[in-house]
């Protein structure tokens, strides 16, 4: 459930993107690279609603869960599942904590696959993501989205997941929209709503 739900947060910030995806030429890719990197330096906390949808092979119908994440920068995030269960996460002082349904517990993340996965939502918030050296990075293009393909370089975390495609709408820097494919072909789609940039966040988003 926790290399799930780790998985899943891949995280950073509205439908399914149908629409074929052409390469970005060098000159396109800087410049949208350059862009995010800039205006996303601004950022000191993200709000956002979300919608995941899991599929998975031995199952007939996807799984669809809904929940609130919150960013606080530099490295402090909170991610709570609220239907059709309650499960909370949150990565803070290179731990996880977790609330699952009332019963509590933490992991150390540091220097595991977590810390990882922590590293690169938090890297989607600031612009840091493009220069981690733990992905290769594709970028591509649609009409409606700007897009940036992640390919794990490492064993270690192929063995978890296959590539993350970010979804950047056309001229915005936060992210819509997050598709994982795992490496065992099972998929996840997390959908952001009602984002908000620089709000106060209350301590208690993240405390268990």
């Amino acid at each position: 459930m926790i290399k799930n739900i780790a998985l899943s947060t891949l995280l950073l910030i509205s439908t399914f993107v149908f629409a074929q995806n052409t390469a970005m030429s060098g000159a396109e890719a800087k410049a949208f690279v350059t862009k995010v990197s800039s205006e996303t330096k601004e950022i000191k906390t993200l709000q956002a609603d979300f919608t995941q949808t899991k599929k998975m092979d031995f199952l007939d119908k996807s799984i669809v869960t809904y929940g609130k994440m919150s960013l606080k920068t530099p490295n402090i995030l909170s991610w709570k599942y609220t239907k059709p269960y309650q499960y909370s996460i949150v990565f803070k002082d290179n731990k996880i904590f977790i609330n699952d349904q009332g019963k509590k517990s933490s992991v150390d993340a540091k220097s595991k696959t977590f810390e990882k996965i922590n590293k690169l939502i938090v890297g989607s918030s600031n612009g840091q993501m493009f220069n981690d050296p733990e992905f290769s990075v594709t970028y591509l293009k649609n009409a409606n989205f700007n897009v940036a393909k992640f390919t794990p370089k490492s064993a270690q975390l192929l063995k978890y997941i296959k590539q993350i495609e970010l979804s950047f709408p056309k001229g915005q820097s936060t992210v819509s929209q997050v598709n994982m494919t795992e490496a065992s072909g099972d998929t996840t789609n997390i959908v952001f709503k009602n984002t908000k940039i620089n709000a106060p966040i209350a301590a208690s988003e993240f405390s268990l």
